[in-house]
């Protein structure tokens, strides 16, 4: 896994820390300083991924599907919210529909450098 991919997995963790924190913070205030840190984090993260070449729209791509992804999961399961087929189904088209960006963007790539 190159850099680019690193800063991004780096970028949706934090983010997805950040969340968290977001709802933890409500009982435990001190977790506000969790998340400022997280999105902080988050966005210069994605700024690198971004500066590492990884194009605008599959990396907010990504950057927002895991992070539904793993922000349902987890708040399942560390806050019992509920987790419905119907709300599993939802995050399963978000993440085709990522999966569609990048495949497309490789294809743009591929076929820009043919004809360079």
């Amino acid at each position: 896994m190159g850099g680019r991919w690193l800063f991004l997995a780096a970028a949706i963790a934090l983010e997805v820390m950040g969340s968290l924190s977001l709802k933890g913070a409500l009982e435990a205030p001190a977790l506000y300083a969790v998340v400022a840190v997280g999105y902080l984090g988050a966005f210069v993260f994605l700024d690198r991924t971004l500066r590492a070449g990884v194009p605008l729209g599959v990396a907010y791509g990504i950057w927002g599907a895991a992070g539904v992804a793993l922000t349902a999961g987890l708040s399942s399961a560390i806050f019992g919210e509920p987790l419905t087929p119907l709300m599993a189904a939802g995050i399963a088209v978000i993440i085709a529909g990522v999966l569609c960006v990048e495949l497309g963007s490789q294809r743009a790539r591929a076929t820009a450098a043919g004809a360079s």
